[in-house]
């Protein structure tokens, strides 16, 4: 068979396996991110990979440059990589998918031993938090006070809801010049 009639008939396999199964994703015919774990657990992993044209003779690329993968170690990494393509050599011609992502769900924690999460924090602080801080008696917020016509103005403009109708505050826009008679 040829290696494209090996990877149609894996596609429909995989399909037909995974069909509403959120940890896999297809992105394309030959493009598939595998989730191992569940979602809020911190030693999840997912791994992305793509098929390369002579796939399944030779492994497909893996990956797990992911934004889901943002909290493991370069070491973790590197680890779940060179386990999973052992696995790959070892199942080189064959239809591979649905072996590799049962293996690494069941070595989930074998692969993940030695993880620990890696945790960024970002503390923004503003300019007023810099200087020394103002006690609330001292800074008084001030209130808009609306003069009586400002209020009947505003009442007038206002629907029986109390809310102004759409477009209450567009500005029309007149291009001044687009139309000038000749003076011939």
């Amino acid at each position: 068979m040829a290696a494209n009639e090996d990877q149609e008939m894996e596609l429909e396999a995989l399909r037909s396996i995974y069909e509403g199964d959120d940890c896999f994703k297809e992105i394309s015919a030959v493009s598939f991110q595998f989730r191992i774990g569940d979602l809020e657990d911190t030693k999840a992993f997912l791994v992305d990979i793509t098929w390369p044209e002579t796939y399944p003779e030779t492994g497909p690329q893996l990956s797990l440059d992911t934004f889901f993968n943002n909290r493991l170690s370069a070491e973790t990494k590197q680890t779940i990589l060179s386990k999973l393509e052992e696995q790959v050599e070892a199942n080189l011609g064959t239809a591979m998918m649905y072996t590799l992502f049962e293996w690494a769900k069941e070595n989930q924690e074998a692969l993940m031993e030695h993880h620990k999460p890696l945790v960024t924090t970002v503390t923004l602080t503003s300019s007023s938090e810099v200087r020394a801080p103002v006690s609330a008696a001292k800074k008084k917020e001030k209130k808009l006070q609306l003069t009586k016509a400002q209020k009947k103005r505003m009442i007038s403009r206002t629907d029986n809801k109390g809310e102004l109708p759409r477009g209450w505050n567009w500005v029309d826009v007149i291009k001044v010049g687009a139309f000038q008679p000749s003076h011939t």
